[in-house]
């Protein structure tokens, strides 16, 4: 029998035979999105998220592994509806495979590291950005916390984390970030500024990164894509992206009772 208790407003723990199984830690986002991260016994999931509901008076998101039927399940039993499914992809970072090798940067654009741009400039790119990528619309960073933030972070790595910058106007104009994470490097984000796209901005800003990991010897880079990304997906299938898997993000809404 599994029991579940609170560790705190934002914690719960399940509990079989007086043994920690599972915890379920709910995370509020720069986008104003509650999403639950489950972590442990699979069968746990569905008693911790229940607990949990109980206590979160608004939306509340999820996202499961798209095969992982039990997970899906568990949550749509409770009221979660799909909002959106993900590819997941491994990216070659070998120029002879991806072919972006063979491309030149665009005239009048510069890169440089993230370590060396104006801070707020840098931030409002990344918010911006990020308002074209299904499930992150509405994000924004605290501007106070986000250089802090991102440089002390772990997984930061200054040789791939990289700006796109006009050289005509000093604008930042795109952005490329890759994570140093325990699995291996993952491509968090790539894009450019509306106005100039179509331009290989990002193509080249990619091929400056994979540059440096193919030389440390990294194959691949992971990446996850919505599903209804039409260039996005076009530009990592023509770079050579190998599908490995998915995942599917689930949202319950919150009905506000008298």
């Amino acid at each position: 029998m599994i029991v579940v208790s609170s560790e705190g407003p934002l914690r719960w723990t399940a509990l079989r035979d007086g043994r920690e199984v599972a915890c379920l830690l709910a995370r509020d986002r720069p986008d104003q999105r509650c999403f639950l991260l489950h972590r442990g016994s699979p069968d746990a999931l569905g008693a911790l998220v229940e607990t949990a509901l109980g206590s979160l008076a608004r939306d509340v998101y999820a996202e499961v592994d798209a095969t992982d039927a039990g997970a899906l399940a568990q949550l749509t039993a409770l009221g979660f509806v799909v909002r959106r499914r993900e590819h997941h992809y491994l990216l070659p970072t070998d120029p002879a495979r991806s072919g972006l090798g063979d491309g030149a940067r665009p005239a009048a654009i510069a890169f440089l590291p993230v370590t060396s741009a104006d801070p707020d400039r840098w931030r409002e790119l990344d918010d911006v950005l990020r308002q074209d990528v299904p499930g992150t619309d509405g994000w924004r960073n605290d501007p106070g916390r986000f250089v802090e933030e991102t440089l002390s972070d772990a997984e930061f790595d200054p040789s791939t984390y990289l700006l796109a910058m006009d050289e005509t106007d000093g604008r930042y104009v795109g952005l490329v970030r890759v994570w140093n994470t325990s699995t291996g490097p993952r491509l968090g984000l790539v894009g450019t500024l509306a106005a100039h796209r179509r331009r290989r901005v990002a193509a080249a800003l990619l091929a400056e990164v994979f540059d440096v990991l193919h030389r440390r010897g990294q194959a691949h880079v992971s990446c996850e894509l919505d599903t209804t990304n039409v260039a996005s997906d076009a530009l990592m299938r023509g770079i050579g992206a190998e599908r490995v898997g998915g995942a599917v993000e689930l949202v319950r809404q919150w009905v506000k009772t008298c």
